[in-house]
């Protein structure tokens, strides 16, 4: 995916292209990192023990249930390489984070991709080693219901096939929005991939964790002792204090929620359309997707996703930014009749 190369530096734009939290992260988050600059010089700990120990306190599960890891992103690559019969090809969709396939891929397993339609994704995934699902879905910001969460669930128990759900923007959801911690007690091989990048607003220091299936976060834990210090010692620092900040957690979760009423109350009145969300972006319908993407950068130095490039043509994905900032869009938008 590319930019125009006549505008400048990414950090110097509207960045409303990568789901950036406008919040950022708890003080006590930052004063821990702060502190851990002290002792660069000393490894962190490979096991990510503190870490780990407080995620399971937080979910209400056993240790063995919980790996932590350098962003989600690495837990993608690691479930690629370790979880299910691995001589057979990953199930994933079309439309959505590409990472999955991507890793699939790269390491030679490939991957089947299915059109987003729960039924048929359930009905393929037998013939395949691993799936995985977006949920809350990225680029559209819809959520599976508890119907279609029971069927992948059940489907993946039956058949002992690995079901990877990627939950890094659950955080913004609402509570009963159907999710892995639901299922936990079921003993289907399910994990859930959460982050501190979105909601936490640790975003610069990757830190990303799995919970789920006793066997399946075993066998991710070897595999990221390939990479014992992947995790570094101001992230894990960061993630456990930010963690413990859940006040913080739930005032960002209040006012994504509160903007992301006033930004869908926005668009409607401009008449533009877009699809409803329950995340930390919104999906917001244009006439000509690439040229948005490109003109918003280099006209008006706003950043955002085409969204055709994941499969659904005529939006842009557009962050939940600052309201300053989503007003800016928003005359933009207008200004260039995209």
């Amino acid at each position: 995916m590319t930019y125009n190369t006549s505008v400048p530096d990414a950090d110097d734009l509207v960045r409303l292209h990568l789901s950036e939290s406008p919040y950022g992260a708890s003080t006590s988050a930052v004063r821990a990192a702060e502190r851990e600059l002290r002792r660069v010089n000393i490894y962190p700990d490979p096991e990510r023990g503190a870490l780990v120990g407080a995620l399971a306190e937080h979910w209400g599960v056993q240790r063995d249930r919980v790996a932590v890891a350098n962003g989600s992103d690495e837990l993608v690559l690691a479930a690629a390489l370790t979880l299910g019969e691995r001589s057979r090809p990953g199930l994933v969709t079309t439309g959505t984070f590409p990472g999955y396939r991507s890793c699939l891929d790269r390491i030679g397993r490939g991957c089947t991709a299915v059109a987003l339609d729960v039924a048929e994704f359930a009905e393929q995934l037998p013939e395949h080693g691993i799936g995985y699902v977006c949920n809350p879905h990225n680029p559209s910001g819809s959520a599976l219901s508890k119907k279609d969460m029971d069927l992948l669930v059940a489907q993946a128990d039956r058949t002992g096939v690995p079901l990877v759900f990627d939950e890094a923007y659950m955080d913004f959801a609402d509570p009963d929005t159907p999710q892995v911690r639901d299922y936990l007690s079921s003993g289907a091989p399910i994990i859930a991939l959460r982050t501190f990048s979105k909601a936490y607003g640790l975003a610069a220091l990757r830190v990303g964790y799995a919970v789920g299936a006793r066997e399946l976060i075993a066998e991710l834990t070897e595999t990221l002792r390939t990479l014992p210090f992947s995790a570094n010692r101001l992230a894990q620092a960061a993630a456990l204090a930010a963690l413990a900040d859940q006040e913080f957690v739930r005032g960002v979760r209040e006012a994504n929620a509160a903007q992301r009423a006033w930004f869908g109350d926005e668009l409607t009145q401009r008449g533009r359309g877009f699809l409803p969300s329950t995340t930390n972006f919104m999906a917001v319908a244009v006439v000509d997707t690439s040229a948005a993407q490109n003109r918003l950068a280099a006209e008006h130095g706003i950043l955002v996703r085409d969204a055709g490039l994941f499969g659904f043509p005529g939006y842009i994905r557009v962050s939940l930014g600052s309201q300053d900032d989503l007003l800016h869009l928003l005359k933009a938008l207008d200004e260039l009749a995209l």
